[in-house]
């Protein structure tokens, strides 16, 4: 196990049991919800960009604070590209990085497993809940 202190080389992997790892970090910020439609989109988009608003609208239920919040740390990942166009008020328009361009492949195999596999989930909860009510 790697020292909380020592820094994990570039190029060497993650190790997702050592609780300093920041492969936990990344996996919680990606295995979200609004990190799945965010990429979509823009994944679908690519290689153009799209706006802040035209995200937002596309993504209902995300409130501005949470896409802000997301979409920055993607950034930050080096996920996503974002521009800034100096108007009143500035235009900001969002990009998938070639990097980020890699993760939608796997976020699509999730997306598809939950809807193919939603309704067998509400059966177990459904059941789980009625066990638990007879208990």
């Amino acid at each position: 196990m790697t020292p909380p202190t020592a820094r994990t080389p570039k190029g060497t992997r993650g190790d997702l049991f050592d609780p300093e790892c920041p492969t936990r970090r990344l996996l919680d910020r990606v295995g979200g919800k609004w990190t799945s439609m965010a990429v979509k989109v823009l994944a679908e988009a690519a290689p153009d960009e799209v706006r802040f608003a035209e995200l937002q609208r596309r993504m209902a239920g995300v409130s501005q604070k949470m896409l802000s919040v997301t979409l920055r740390e993607l950034a930050r990942d080096g996920l996503v590209s974002r521009r800034v166009e100096p108007t009143v008020p500035p235009r900001v328009f969002y990009g998938m990085t070639e990097l980020g361009l890699s993760l939608d492949a796997p976020l699509a195999a999730v997306r598809r497993w939950a809807e193919e596999n939603m309704a067998e989930i509400d059966r177990a909860r459904q059941l789980a809940d009625e066990q638990a009510a007879d208990s």
